[in-house]
């Protein structure tokens, strides 16, 4: 299995809307994202977002925010821990928090993930998304799993 991890930031004048323009610009929003856990099988590889036919149908891992409150900060984060035989992933966002904080949340988060399943980290990769509101905003970042 291959996996991408993406993200993006936009406005919209609805939530949907900026919802709707944030995966756009992460690459994922002319396609069907099915919601999923956040396991990672051993034979994963990471590869970069392809183009999708519209309207495929894909296995996501979404961290997602927005806002309507001008000025607000958001953060979205996906933080990926991968062992010898599996790796988790973790969605975690923050509106106002220090990006730092939001993301060393998530990575606590994986690690723990990881400890209580007695396996060892041999990469952690993190990517996030900040964006500061203008109107109405969203941030999104996504582990996305292919064929």
């Amino acid at each position: 299995m291959k996996v991408s991890i993406t993200s993006g930031k936009a406005e919209g004048p609805t939530k949907l809307n900026a919802f709707d323009n944030a995966l756009l610009d992460a690459g994922i929003g002319d396609i069907n994202l099915i919601k999923v856990s956040s396991i990672i099988p051993a034979d994963a590889e990471m590869v970069n977002l392809p183009q999708f036919p519209a309207g495929k149908m894909v296995n996501t891992v979404l961290s997602y925010v927005s806002s309507d409150q001008e000025g607000d900060d958001l953060c979205a984060v996906i933080a990926m821990a991968l062992s010898d035989d599996l790796g988790c992933v973790v969605e975690h966002s923050g509106v106002n928090k220090n990006p730092d904080e939001v993301k060393e949340e998530a990575v606590d988060m994986v690690k723990y993930m990881m400890r209580i399943r007695g396996k060892k980290i041999n990469d952690l990769i993190i990517e996030s998304q900040q964006h500061r509101v203008k109107i109405l905003g969203a941030a999104v970042a996504a582990v996305v799993y292919l064929e």
